[in-house]
């Protein structure tokens, strides 16, 4: 254990900090953090018609979630190039690059276009953020490439023109690539790309697929690095999963797609407390003989309530530290299995609705998400698995800290006892 952990320590860790420092995942990383207003919107609506549906004399809201979370598609190709513009310092070309693939992206619903000027919308809606973030990347290379030729640096040519120019050329450019495909050889973009994605969104969908949404974050997030690091990956799954599930329940069937944002995060039964199912460790830290342990168990354990466990985690630490990081990425596969096994078994209801509701404390958003209140039984019986997972690990650790504790007790303090001279 010693060698593997020195391994993460000095080599791994490192070497995967500096990976996603790279603009290439930088920029990726930081798209997705951007769409998070723009989904919660979505939800603020979803969440809304939960009690729109018992006071019918409510408003209807439905048209601010379907141009907000609606565009989710458009959006993310926007995103996606305005960031990679940004990271690679070319911010000159930040809101060109955005506009422009927003141009190219709705040249994709051209082979789905009636003759009288009708459109399927849902190409540029939750279907359709893997096709914003690959339009969105492709457009992004083209500028990037072109602002590296650096044309026109020592021309006599007035600044303005000059701009004028090195925003024409990449604009005809990347227009002139997906109008090539899309009306030149006649390609449906959207289906090809939804259809070569295909394997990776249904094995998205399995349970060895959860499993590794959950574990992989955890894993990373255990040396400090960000979940959100992974939601470029996770977010196209969890978004075509339940827009699925929300189309399913409009057709008369039941919700069949668990690897959702609201399974994963929402319902507080994978992430209790955050990403590792930290909340059972903060309530062990509450009891602790430590002084120092229950101090940062004090601190926490209201952002834990709220599955929020950076405080914890980096304060504990969690981090790097082998005796912790080990339950936590127990947590993430017993907790996966469990939560799919009870879904599959008709145990618990699958959400249908889009409502990350994430920082609403579990098992009170459990219930709202899958209108089910064996959520609560699901909960206590998770967190008594989870508490048993912890405990011994916790234990442990509590043990060396206590030792130090004790060793920083038996040092002498060293009083001045100088006497200042009038």
């Amino acid at each position: 254990m010693k060698k593997f952990m020195d391994w993460l320590s000095n080599s791994f860790a490192p070497k995967a900090k500096k990976l996603t420092q790279r603009p290439s995942v930088a920029g990726l990383s930081s798209a997705m953090q951007k769409l998070i207003p723009f989904i919660l919107t979505g939800s603020i609506v979803f969440f809304y018609n939960v009690f729109r549906s018992y006071i019918s004399v409510l408003p209807d809201l439905s048209t601010i979630s379907n141009y907000s979370f609606g565009l989710i598609g458009l959006i993310a190709a926007f995103m996606v190039a305005n960031q990679y513009m940004e990271k690679f310092n070319h911010r000159q070309y930040a809101i060109t690059a955005g506009i422009v693939s927003i141009c190219s992206l709705m040249m994709f619903l051209h082979p789905v276009a009636a003759e009288e000027g009708v459109y399927e919308m849902d190409r540029i809606g939750p279907t359709g953020i893997l096709i914003g973030v690959i339009v969105g990347m492709g457009v992004s290379v083209i500028f990037h490439y072109y602002a590296k030729l650096k044309l026109f640096k020592e021309s006599n040519v007035p600044d303005f023109v000059i701009e004028w120019i090195n925003n024409i050329i990449p604009i005809f450019a990347s227009l002139a690539f997906w109008a090539a495909l899309t009306f030149g050889l006649k390609i449906d973009i959207f289906a090809v790309i939804i259809g070569a994605f295909g394997p990776i969104q249904s094995f998205g969908q399995s349970l060895p697929g959860l499993i590794l949404l959950v574990l992989i974050p955890a894993f990373f997030y255990s040396m400090g690095i960000s979940t959100w690091l992974w939601s470029a990956i996770q977010n196209p799954i969890f978004i075509a999963g339940i827009a699925a599930n929300t189309l399913a329940v409009q057709q008369g069937m039941d919700p069949s797609n668990i690897v959702t944002n609201e399974v994963v995060y929402s319902i507080g039964l994978i992430m209790m407390g955050g990403t590792g199912a930290t909340l059972a460790l903060n309530i062990m830290m509450l009891f602790s003989k430590s002084k120092k342990l229950k101090t940062l168990g004090r601190i926490c354990i209201w952002p834990s309530i709220f599955n929020i466990n950076e405080p914890l985690v980096f304060s504990t630490p969690v981090v790097m530290n082998p005796l912790l990081m080990m339950p936590m990425w127990i947590n993430s596969i017993v907790g996966s299995c469990v939560v799919w096994f009870v879904m599959k078994g008709g145990l618990l209801n699958i959400p249908s609705e889009l409502m990350q509701l994430a920082q609403i404390p579990a098992p009170i958003s459990s219930v709202i998400l899958t209108s089910d209140f064996r959520a609560v039984l699901w909960y206590v019986l998770l967190f008594g698995i989870y508490f048993g997972v912890w405990y011994p690990f916790f234990k442990v650790y509590e043990k060396e800290v206590l030792a130090e504790e004790i060793e920083e007790a038996k040092e002498p303090t060293f009083i001045n006892t100088t006497e200042s001279v009038a």
